[in-house]
């Protein structure tokens, strides 16, 4: 499956939780999902038995859709995750956590996981000084992310980094607000990570 492109709020309807896609609109109090807390089309209200299976790959289209990732990507995190030492569930939480578009969302450049990684792809991103155009890149401890100079005065930007003020930021970047730049300090723990998924039912979907 391809990394979705349409209406993002029917897609939260559909798996009835806020994945935070509509970022601003969302803190406005004007999220679909807030005014019709049930699944879209003509049939959405009604309610049916979902299998172990059916379950399991609503955990992960959660993750996919709230990290805007692909199924190839997806099921590479996967792989990623249980070759490396610890609990699979977390590693894979910790992989998508690192990847370059979601550390510039946490950084305030971007209200958005989506917009974050249109903002990387278009080569506005400097990573330790470099320019990066891979949203899926993996950051290390204390790789450093710099919005460039020619769109320091955008008003996405500006819009996202005033938004901070009401959400703030993440414990695990250091951000300089007035020079659009940021250090990602560290892989957050994922008891840190207030995030509506049960990595562990993706592990077991992939395992089977």
């Amino acid at each position: 499956m391809a990394r979705y492109r349409g209406p993002v709020e029917k897609i939260e309807r559909r798996l009835g939780v806020n994945l935070n896609l509509k970022g601003e609109r969302r803190l406005a109090g004007k999220s679909a999902l807030d005014k019709r807390p049930y699944a879209p089309g003509q049939h959405g209200q009604r309610r049916s038995k979902i299998s172990e299976y059916g379950t399991q790959l609503r955990e992960k289209q959660k993750a996919r859709y709230m990290y805007g990732v692909s199924e190839k990507q997806c099921a590479r995190a996967y792989k990623e995750a249980s070759r490396r030492a610890g609990n699979t569930g977390e590693n894979f939480i910790k992989l998508l956590e690192s990847r370059l578009d979601n550390v510039v969302y946490r950084m305030g450049f971007a209200t958005t996981r989506r917009l974050a990684r249109q903002i990387v792809g278009h080569g506005h991103i400097l990573l330790d000084g470099k320019t990066a155009n891979v949203p899926s890149i993996l950051l290390k401890a204390g790789s450093k992310v710099a919005v460039k100079e020619k769109m320091k005065n955008n008003p996405q930007i500006q819009r996202a980094l005033e938004l901070t003020n009401q959400t703030g930021l993440s414990p695990w970047v250091d951000v300089d607000k007035e020079k659009l730049e940021g250090i990602f300090t560290r892989v957050p723990d994922r008891a840190e990570l207030n995030l509506p998924i049960e990595e562990r039912l993706i592990i077991e979907l992939y395992s089977k």
